[in-house]
């Protein structure tokens, strides 16, 4: 189980999950209640991986949400819920090239370097992750070791000393932690990304299931490792934000999350220089771009596999050639490239038609990372929740595995959880003109929520098409995954 969890812990980079969601955030949602907001989301995160780990006792599937809603509610349910998955997946390297890009930037630029265009550090992002792919070199474990202790011991430098040394201005400004503060707005801000951008910094903990082939006892390591990841990182993530906000007081943070200083990645670095050392500072600088990197890569192995297990399973001519492997490397080399392609024409997106604006001048950064993970954040609650109706289907309408069901494990949790992350969605739809902050004049903020539930829609009806149609096609739906699981 430990190799488990901290494979995924590394996945989740948890110092570019603070650096760049903490000061959105801060700037453009709850305030200082920010840490209150990651106190909600870690509750609801554990009562929906309750239900989540009861499943996962008894189905081995490498595709995850696919494979577990395929098996509860069916293969319709199951590639509309596949490809919204697959959306957010492929949107998410993107969006760590853009805070990769600009944790580079920033860097090359304070240690005295040449000033180039974001666009030059992203590329090379996008090019190098590309050739990591296509050769199936991958980040070894111990190098993710490495990135997750050395990121980790900094976040916990800085939030003890800060703790230590009784906070800043305004002390250690408890009452951030109160609950009700994380649904209390910032001036001009919203509620909705505040919370948003909290459920954002736990994305990847559910691939601990696609390790379960991996795993001697994948029925009894898995969902416990995936409940050791969830509230680990919940307890890091409220401890530094709540941290960094009594470091820098409650004005400070509020105007430094905002633009005051022209970096937002001020918040952080500012106070570990004032209360650790420059060392520190320069320290957390490095690592901040080596984590967005390490985190870009992996979210491409993520979006790879699921267009490779779409390929693989041969429902449509076209994209077949997905599910080959390259002759020499065995990697998903077409699977791979057509991720980067993908990536590399998003990202010159937002350097060709995006322009900066005084509230967010950062396009990288506020643009493609910002909006991008309101886009993939959505689009995994979404299958979050469907994930968490498929766990109550299987268990009590299909009557599957009485030795597990129960009331409160299999029915009130999922229940629950579904619940409280359908109530995140609502937010971003009932606050679509405040949820993106300093980004909302996007074109591509505007058509986030038709996007995601438009790919669920036609997966949804390219099922249906295939039942009425075309039966064998049909049944391969999720058909890998689920012979995949018989066999193990």
């Amino acid at each position: 189980m430990t190799g488990v969890v901290f494979t995924v812990l590394a996945t989740a980079a948890p110092i570019t999950a603070m650096t760049g969601n903490v000061p959105i955030a801060i700037g453009s949602g709850n305030g200082v209640g920010t840490p209150a907001g990651f106190i909600f989301a870690t509750v609801v995160l554990v009562i929906f991986t309750i239900g989540y780990s009861a499943m996962a006792r008894h189905i081995t599937a490498t595709g995850a949400f696919y494979g577990f809603i395929t098996r509860g509610l069916g293969r319709v349910a199951g590639l509309a819920s596949g490809l919204i998955a697959t959306l957010a997946y492929i949107v998410f390297e993107s969006s760590l090239i853009g805070i990769f890009a600009s944790f580079f930037k920033n860097d090359v630029e304070t240690f005295g370097g040449p000033h180039l265009s974001w666009i030059v550090y992203a590329v090379a992002g996008i090019a190098i992750i590309a050739g990591l792919g296509y050769f199936d070199i991958e980040v070894s474990g111990k190098v993710l070791g490495v990135f997750l202790v050395s990121e980790v011991l900094i976040l916990l430098l800085m939030g003890g000393a800060v703790l230590f040394q009784g906070g800043g201005p305004d002390g250690l400004v408890v009452g951030s932690l109160n609950p009700a503060k994380g649904f209390t707005a910032v001036a001009g801000g919203s509620v909705a990304i505040g919370i948003f951008f909290a459920f954002w910094s736990w994305v990847g903990f559910e691939t601990t299931a696609v390790y379960g082939e991996e795993s001697r006892n994948p029925t009894r390591i898995i969902p416990r490792a995936t409940l050791v990841v969830v509230i680990a990182l919940g307890v890091l993530y409220t401890f530094v934000s709540w941290m960094t906000i009594a470091g820098n007081g409650v004005h400070n943070s509020i105007s430094i999350a905002q633009g005051s200083t022209g970096n937002p990645f001020d918040l952080f670095f500012g106070i570990t220089q004032k209360f650790v050392g420059t060392w520190a500072k320069d320290v957390y600088m490095v690592l901040a771009v080596t984590g967005s990197f390490a985190c870009a890569l992996a979210f491409h192995n993520s979006a790879s596999r699921y267009l490779y297990a779409l390929g693989r399973e041969g429902l449509f001519k076209a994209v077949a050639p997905l599910g080959s492997t390259h002759e020499k490397h065995k990697s998903p080399h077409i699977s791979s490239l057509l991720q980067s392609a993908i990536t590399l024409a998003i990202t010159l997106y937002f350097y060709f038609f995006q322009a900066p604006s005084k509230a967010a001048p950062d396009v990288p950064y506020y643009y493609e990372f910002g909006l991008l993970a309101i886009m993939g954040t959505m689009a995994i609650l979404i299958v979050q929740v469907i994930c968490s109706i498929s766990v109550i289907w299987y268990f009590h309408v299909g009557k599957r595995h009485p030795e597990t069901r129960s009331w409160w494990r299999t029915f009130l949790a999922p229940l629950v959880g579904a619940a409280g992350m359908g109530y995140v969605v609502y937010l971003l739809f009932a606050n679509l003109s405040f949820a993106a902050g300093a980004a909302s004049d996007s074109p591509v903020y505007k058509i986030i929520p038709y996007l995601v539930i438009g790919v669920g829609v036609v997966g949804a009806l390219v099922a249906l098409y295939l039942r009425g149609t075309d039966r064998t096609r049909f049944e391969k739906i999720g058909s890998t995954v689920l012979a995949e699981s018989h066999e193990r």
